[in-house]
């Protein structure tokens, strides 16, 4: 298909005949029902932007990095800062103050001062960082106020919602993109490239880890990610965050770009560790202890695609062992390996051996971007610079007219893991279908291609 065909394909109506096979792959009614009136975002380029103006909601602790980062930014003005809690907000506009910046709107007082930031109209672009249960309702009102929607991870947290981000976005044609900062960090972006370069040869397997012991947060009762994010842990089995891991092996993968997530299995280890954790350190009566922490403290789900590919995905931020996303990319020709990074290629002469020197694989094959903006990524820093190469990039993308790296159906292919593990683990491991977000799209998009 010629590129000027594709992109009138993309643009367009989706093809006739991908109907019928929407309702397998988890389409709701009401997407089925709707295919006709949808367009496509997977190429959405929106109109260039001179200066992106900014407003943020919620700024406590991820929020008030993006915060910080944007003040490092050319071509952007922060507009308007909501918070519920008055320590924060007054912490992030005098920050935005103190680095050069017209001191920003401020939106308190309720759950939904935000509203009144949205009627506003001088913000292009809004970042949504509060707790998970607000990010589907607060993307969705953000692009239906005519802004673009930049949202944490997990982006959404069931199947419905993941359906709900995708369908507002093309209807609205504004950008939805969850804020997968690990898809930009240095090893990652040198795998993407290596992968491109077919170092690896055809793509096979694929692991992916969050695994980040983080029982400490339940010691933050009243404020901060703890406060919220403890509750999930007796709401739900699964995987809890399954996209650090999953953003970058989707991308080697080309998964909605070429292949797709076809289905998954998952299980899950004793929910033990956050049990013990609150009886060793809260009061008997706490409500750390009166509740009943259900998510496996190791889970494990098997996912395969459409092309047969398939990734192993885990998630434990329960028990004691040291940080690791366990980056993982075998192919027909050789591996990648994260935590420590080591290598093993069939031609390099003995690949049952690896190979930790890392340095002339850096020097080799470090991703253009990462070469561009290494110096400004390492003094702003934020999870080794890759906060502010995700940031440098949203922005680069805005002001230049040209698609996202992220796309809305990325945020709901890898967020919809979440409910979908869910669903496994407490049917016996049964096969769950993950949707098709794209509606038959991925078979014609091509490859993602960031460019310096």
């Amino acid at each position: 298909m010629s590129d000027i065909n594709r992109r009138k394909f993309l643009k367009g109506a989706v093809a006739t005949g991908v109907t019928a096979s929407l309702a397998a792959s988890g389409a709701s009614a009401k997407s089925l029902s709707k295919l006709s009136e949808q367009k496509s975002v997977m190429e959405l380029a929106a109109p260039k932007l001179d200066t992106v103006r900014v407003g943020f909601i919620g700024v406590g602790q991820r929020g008030y990095w993006h915060v910080k980062t944007m003040c490092t930014l050319d071509g952007v003005e922060i507009k308007a800062i909501c918070d519920t809690h008055q320590k924060v907000l007054d912490r992030a506009v005098k920050h935005v103050v103190d680095s050069g910046f017209e001191r920003p709107s401020a939106y308190t007082g309720s759950e939904h001062s935000y509203r009144d930031m949205l009627e506003r109209d001088d913000i292009d672009m809004v970042i949504i960082s509060t707790p998970w249960k607000w990010h589907v309702p607060m993307s969705v009102e953000t692009m239906e106020s005519g802004k673009h929607a930049f949202v944490e991870v997990p982006a959404a947290l069931t199947v419905d919602e993941c359906w709900k981000l995708v369908e507002t976005s093309e209807r609205t044609q504004l950008n939805c993109m969850m804020l997968e900062n690990v898809c930009y960090g240095r090893d990652e972006l040198m795998v993407l490239n290596m992968a491109r370069q077919g170092l690896f040869g055809e793509l096979l397997h694929g692991e992916a880890a969050y695994i980040h012991e983080l029982r400490w947060q339940m010691k933050e009762v009243e404020h901060k990610t703890g406060s919220w994010r403890t509750d999930w842990h007796a709401k739900r089995r699964g995987n809890l965050y399954p996209t650090h891991g999953l953003g970058p092996i989707a991308q080697y993968m080309n998964i909605n770009r070429g292949d797709r997530m076809d289905y998954l299995s998952s299980v899950d280890s004793p929910a033990m560790g956050r049990q013990i954790y609150a009886q060793e350190n809260f009061p008997k009566e706490h409500k750390r202890n009166q509740a009943t922490y259900i998510t496996g403290d190791i889970n494990t789900s098997i996912i395969k695609t459409v092309k047969g590919r398939t990734i192993m995905l885990q998630h434990d931020t329960t028990t004691p062992r040291p940080y690791s996303r366990h980056n993982l990319i075998q192919g027909t020709e050789g591996a990648f390996a994260g935590f420590p990074n080591r290598i093993a290629l069939e031609n390099s002469g003995n690949y049952h051996e690896w190979d930790y020197e890392m340095d002339k694989w850096y020097k080799k094959y470090d991703h253009p971007l990462w070469t561009k903006l290494e110096k400004d990524a390492q003094e702003n820093g934020g999870h080794g610079g890759m906060d502010f190469v995700m940031m440098w990039r949203i922005i680069y993308c805005l002001r230049n007219g040209v698609p996202l790296d992220q796309n809305v159906y990325d945020a709901a292919a890898w967020s919809c893991i979440n409910h979908l593990s869910h669903e496994s683990v407490t049917n016996r491991s049964q096969t769950m279908n993950i949707p098709d977000f794209t509606r038959g799209l991925w078979e014609v998009a091509q490859p993602l291609n960031i460019k310096a």
